[in-house]
C-alpha cells in the first residue's frame, strides 16, 4: 500500500481535537473488549507530555484523523501510545505513515528501542507493527498479567 503524500504533525497532548481522538480510541478499545475502566489502561493526556514524549497527528481540513505518542520510559527506551485511526479513515495508511514517523523520531530522541502494547482482539493493529519489525517481548509494566495484552519492542 502506498504511503501518503502528506506528513504527520506534532500535536500538543491537551489539545482538544487530540483529547477527542484520544478519547474515542479508548470507547473503541472497551467496546472491542467488553470492558469496563479496569482493564483499559486509563487515559491522561500528562503521560505524553514532558521530556522525550511527542504526539503525531493526521490532519485533513482541520479534522484530526489519527494518532499515535511515544512516551518516555527511561534514558534507552520510549513506549509507543496511542496508535489510532478513525474508522472512516482506515485503509489509506495513516497509521503506517505514523508508526514510521514515530520510530525516526524515536532514533532522533536518542533511544536504543521502543515498545508497544496492542490487545489480542486487534489484527489489524498486530499485523502493522509486526510488519514494520517489531518482535514479541513479555508483557511490560502496567500490561503485566493482563492476559489479552501483547507486548512488543522495536530495536532502534
Amino acid at each position: 500500500m502506498p504511503l501518503p503524500v502528506t506528513q504527520p504533525s506534532v500535536a500538543q497532548p491537551r489539545d482538544a481535537r487530540a483529547v477527542a481522538l484520544m478519547n474515542a480510541q479508548q470507547r473503541e478499545l472497551r467496546a472491542t473488549y467488553q470492558d469496563t475502566d479496569e482493564r483499559t489502561e486509563p487515559f491522561d493526556p500528562a503521560i505524553l507530555e514532558g521530556e522525550g514524549c511527542v504526539l503525531l497527528v493526521w490532519e485533513e481540513e482541520g479534522e484530526l484523523l489519527a494518532c499515535g505518542a511515544i512516551k518516555r520510559l527511561d534514558a534507552r527506551s520510549a513506549e509507543i501510545k496511542r496508535m489510532y485511526t478513525r474508522p472512516e479513515a482506515r485503509g489509506r495508511g495513516l497509521g503506517r505513515a505514523i508508526l514510521l514517523e514515530l520510530i525516526a523520531r524515536g532514533r532522533e530522541l536518542g533511544y536504543a528501542r521502543l515498545v508497544l502494547e496492542t490487545g489480542d482482539q486487534q489484527p489489524e493493529a498486530i499485523q502493522l507493527y509486526e510488519s514494520a519489525g517489531f518482535t514479541r517481548i513479555p508483557n511490560f509494566g502496567y500490561y503485566v498479567g493482563v492476559e489479552n495484552s501483547l507486548c512488543y519492542e522495536f530495536a532502534l
